[in-house]
């Protein structure tokens, strides 16, 4: 069908034609912010998921919520190697411009301006220095900084000042505030426990003003080592897999704008490849519709397009986000057989083994064995001769990356999670036992632990266990560093 009418988008961040499953979490925040704009307590809201579930394109759907009723807003990306100060002041100053046009005293913006340009000028050089876009921004020129407001240099005291004041030009309007953190996870701990000090306070004192944040699924335990009582001032919300209801919602609705629907078929295998994976959702449909011819689309259709949507996925999604594998004997078989290719079924069986179907290995298995292979049908010994050099350039250009990150401490913690990982369905081990493997008492190896979850490598969902945050990690590991 014609590729100008897709309705799909896959991308980072991008939100799709039909945001389907998450209409429990925008009604939530629909009530928080009417709760707040009328002067009622209610808590923030924290998202935390695996990479590619959503979690941005909902931050983005709750600000435009809270655009929607004019309240004033302001995003930032959080990073590991910044100070958190620069890019909150960027952040509050989008928000005071978004309500300050409507404000009749101006004199008030101005002095929250003030305010806004003492917070921001206590940043440490080192830190205005560390992006392009913080050696750019200025804070507002044409006020003089407040004195002895948000200016100590104690950034949950200054904080609180500014969250304050800033909330107090919401309140006038009947208004609120809600400042979008994404990345939250890596805000450093002492900033991260400032910001949380800072939204108690404010909350205390029923100030119009919430702080959304968003990052991987060890945030909310991040937040509770921050400061003990963070688990009682967010509202916590896991953001996951869409349920099949939502899946094929997320599918017809967009297409039914075209005027093209699905046989039921095609959905149960769209399903089927998908899993409800969000980024996946949108990836295999947009394939799909490029390669149907008509309408209805069909089963056959799905499956033609199957092979494109992995590869695409390969490449751009790197394939490290997948938890579960697509059909990998069609990943195989279908592009070779378009080039009078065949498999053997041990050729199969071995490439089944080397692989468990995870997609990107599938694709980088095939791609050295077709290489390797000398004619069809592809024998279970090309196959064997090729895996060496299949498993040398994933450790390089897959894993490679972000296993090179690690100390040789973190590494060691690693393996031993990875060895212990086959035991729990590669799912979450007791860190208990991973000081056991090592021989060394838990205490010792929290430094490990922490630099590995900073990094976002591994994460802790419940206490006292730790998990790969990529999918089939250990099993790499397992694979590749005996």
């Amino acid at each position: 069908m014609d590729p100008i009418r897709n309705p799909y988008a896959p991308g980072a961040g991008q939100r799709p034609p039909e945001l389907a499953g998450r209409d429990r979490e925008l009604r939530q925040f629909e009530v928080t912010l009417e709760r707040i704009a009328a002067g009622r307590p209610d808590r923030s809201m924290v998202l935390s998921g695996l990479r590619g579930v959503g979690k941005t394109v909902l931050l983005n759907a709750l600000r435009s919520q809270a655009v929607n009723r004019a309240w004033g807003t302001g995003k930032i990306e959080a990073r590991p190697d910044q100070s958190l100060r620069l890019p909150l002041a960027q952040a509050v100053n989008a928000a005071i411009r978004e309500v300050a046009h409507r404000h009749r005293d101006q004199e008030r913006v101005d002095q929250v301006s003030g305010v806004l340009k003492a917070f921001a000028l206590r940043t440490e050089l080192k830190d205005r220095r560390a992006t392009t876009a913080a050696r750019r921004w200025q804070p507002p020129i044409d006020v003089p900084a407040a004195q002895g407001r948000a200016d100590s240099g104690d950034l949950e005291l200054d904080l609180v000042e500014l969250f304050t004041d800033v909330a107090g030009l919401g309140r006038d309007l009947g208004v609120g505030i809600a400042l979008f953190v994404d990345e939250m996870q890596d805000i450093p701990t002492v900033e991260l426990a400032a910001l949380c000090g800072a939204c108690h306070e404010v909350s205390q004192q029923g100030a119009p003003l919430i702080v959304v944040g968003a990052g991987l699924p060890h945030l909310p335990v991040a937040l509770a080592a921050s400061k003990s009582y963070a688990e009682r001032l967010f509202r916590y919300v896991a953001v996951d897999r869409l349920p099949r209801e939502m899946a094929d919602r997320a599918w017809s609705v967009p297409a039914g704008s075209e005027e093209v629907g699905y046989e039921p078929d095609a959905l149960d295998e769209l399903y089927a490849l998908t899993d409800g994976y969000p980024y996946f959702v949108q990836a295999y449909g947009k394939v799909t519709w490029d390669v149907a011819v008509s309408s209805p689309i069909r089963a056959s259709d799905v499956r033609d397009a199957a092979p494109e949507a992995e590869a695409e996925l390969a490449v751009g999604f790197f394939g490290a986000r997948y938890d579960r594998a697509t059909p990998a004997e069609r990943a195989w078989t279908v592009p070779a057989a378009s080039e009078d290719a065949t498999y053997e079924p041990k050729a199969l069986d071995e490439l089944y083994r080397l692989t468990d179907g995870y997609p990107y290995f599938v694709q980088a298995y095939g791609k050295v064995t077709w290489d390797t292979a000398v004619a069809s049908p592809i024998q279970v010994s090309d196959v064997q001769e090729a895996a060496p050099e299949a498993e040398g350039e994933l450790a390089v250009g897959f894993f490679g990356a972000r296993y090179d990150r690690a100390t040789p401490a973190e590494r060691e913690y690693m393996r031993s999670m990875a060895d212990l990982a086959q035991h729990h369905d590669d799912g979450a081990v007791p860190t208990s036992d991973v000081a056991r493997s090592l021989g060394r008492k838990p205490q010792s190896l929290s430094p490990a632990r922490d630099g590995l979850i900073k990094k976002g490598l591994v994460y802790s969902s419940e206490r006292g266990t730790v998990a790969f945050t990529v999918p089939h990690f250990g099993k790499f590991l397992r694979a590749q560093l005996v």
